[in-house]
């Protein structure tokens, strides 16, 4: 068998049983000194390589495991490994809803999920505006002026999403500095 099945089968073991984070580290450590591609120590320095280095720690893992043990090639075959059951599952998802978008059941379904998931957003956004808005017993009217514009551009003018951020980060520089 290959270098790269073996790999992509390794880290596709890592991505079906583990849960992400540091779960994975036992089944990382497995796969590695039972195939012999590198010492418990080696492990353990790209474990601390993968953890300090931004992104998720399981790409990280399979990124550099990946490139220890086949260079570019096996860096890219370890991470497709190990983003498999995302791909997988995302997939069955995608599948199912496709098949029953129009069944009475799924639309009932998603029409009772929609007042939660704005719940949700509604509890976020009070959350954090009182954290933006709200600063050591003061109330912040930059950051209330800088809302209101975007807010206006968002909803009244219909400007897009990243335009929005690029206007508030231009705010937030010129009138907070």
């Amino acid at each position: 068998m290959s270098i790269y099945l073996q790999l992509f089968l390794s880290f596709c073991r890592v991505g079906f049983t583990s849960f992400g984070g540091m779960s994975m580290v036992p089944v990382i450590n497995e796969e590695m000194l039972s195939h012999g591609w590198m010492t418990a120590s080696e492990v353990m320095d790209i474990l601390a390589i993968a953890e300090m280095t931004p992104g998720p720690f399981g790409y990280n893992c399979a990124t550099f495991a990946g490139m220890r043990v086949a260079g570019v090639p096996g860096a890219l075959i370890a991470n497709l490994g190990v983003i498999m059951p995302t791909l997988t599952i995302c997939a069955l998802v995608a599948f199912f809803f496709e098949r029953c978008k129009n069944s009475r059941f799924m639309v009932e379904a998603l029409y009772a999920v929609r007042p939660v998931c704005l719940g949700m957003i509604a509890g976020t956004i009070v959350q954090l505006s009182g954290e933006a808005f709200w600063v050591a017993h003061e109330v912040q009217w930059t950051s209330i002026l800088i809302a209101c514009v975007v807010g206006y551009l968002l909803i009244r003018q219909k400007r897009s999403i990243p335009l929005s951020i690029g206007v508030a980060a231009l705010l937030g520089l010129l009138l907070v500095r």
